[in-house]
C-alpha cells in the first residue's frame, strides 16, 4: 500500500494513468508522445507504477503494452470505504468500472481485457489450481476438464451433475507451470471472428507468483464488461483459496 501511494503521489505519474484509463494497452512510444520528457524518464515513472501494482504490461512482438490495473483501487476501496453506504459504493464502482474501460480496438494483436493479481503461493500451486477438475469445481463453480496438451479440448463443466458444459475450447499453449492458453466459446457459440482466446501468464515475485489473465478477442464492449467483472471475481476467489484454504463469502457472480 505504501508503494500505491508513493506512485500516485507524483502528477507525471497520474497523468499516465489518466492517459491508460482514457485509452488502455499503449507502448512505451505512446505514453511519451506531448509528455515533454525522455523515454528514460518516462521509464521510470512507468516503472515505479508497475512496481506498485498500478501497471500491467503484456508483450506483443517486440512492443511492451501498458494497462491500468484495477486491483489496488480495489483494495484502497475495500480498506477504508466499505462502511459507506450502498449508494456511495456504488459510484466507486462505476469509476473502477470506468479505469477498466474499454481496450483500443484498432489493432488487431492488442488484448482486450488484461488483470494482474498476486498471490502467496508457488507457480506449481496455482498452475494445479487453474487446471485440477475438484479444485476449480470448489472455487469456480465449474469444473475445467482436459488433459492440458496442445490441441487438447477442453471443458467449463457444471458441477451439477448434469455433464453440461458453459464453457469449450481448445488448448492452443500449455508450459506447466508458467503459461497456458486456451480458445473460449460457448458449446452453441458461432462466432463468424472465431472464438475468444485465454492466456494465463505466472511468473514467480518475491514470495508470491504474478498471475496476469489476458482475454482477447472478445465481440464488443458489452461482453468486455461482462469478462471484466466475471475474471475479477474469479481470481478474488482463486487468490482467497489459495492463501486461505477458504472462499469469499458470498460469491461476487451471483
Amino acid at each position: 500500500m505504501d508503494q500505491v501511494f508513493k506512485a500516485l503521489s507524483d502528477a507525471t505519474r497520474r497523468l499516465l494513468l489518466d492517459r491508460l484509463r482514457e485509452d488502455n494497452g499503449q507502448s512505451l512510444g505512446r505514453l511519451c508522445d506531448g509528455l515533454g520528457m525522455s523515454r528514460q524518464a518516462a521509464t521510470q515513472h512507468l516503472g515505479l507504477l508497475e512496481a506498485a501494482n498500478l501497471v500491467s504490461t503484456v508483450k506483443r512482438g517486440r512492443e511492451k503494452l501498458h494497462y491500468l490495473n484495477p486491483v489496488p483501487i480495489h483494495e484502497i476501496q475495500e480498506r477504508w470505504i466499505g462502511k459507506f453506504d450502498r449508494p456511495r459504493l456504488e459510484a466507486l464502482g462505476a469509476v473502477k468500472r470506468k479505469a477498466e474501460s474499454a481496450m483500443d480496438a484498432s489493432p488487431v494483436t492488442k488484448p482486450e481485457f488484461v488483470y494482474t493479481t498476486y498471490i502467496e503461493a508457488t507457480l506449481e500451486r496455482v498452475w494445479e489450481a487453474l487446471t485440477d477438475a475438484d479444485i476449480t469445481a470448489g472455487y469456480w463453480g465449474h469444473s475445467n476438464i482436459s488433459d492440458w496438451q496442445p490441441g487438447s479440448p477442453w471443458e467449463h463443466r457444471r458441477t451439477d451433475g448434469s455433464g453440461l458444459a458453459d464453457v469449450v475450447g481448445t488448448v492452443v499453449e500449455a508450459a506447466p507451470p508458467n503459461r497456458l492458453v486456451v480458445t473460449w466459446a460457448g458449446p452453441d457459440d458461432e462466432r463468424p471472428e472465431g472464438p475468444s482466446t485465454v492466456t494465463f501468464d505466472l511468473k514467480p515475485y518475491g514470495g508470491t507468483v504474478q498471475l496476469t489473465v489476458t482475454h482477447e478477442n472478445l465481440r464488443d464492449e458489452a461482453e468486455r464488461r461482462l469478462a471484466a467483472g466475471g475474471w475479477s471475481a474469479v481470481l478474488a476467489n482463486l487468490k482467497t483459496y489459495l492463501e486461505t484454504g477458504g472462499l469469499l463469502p458470498l460469491p461476487a457472480w451471483s
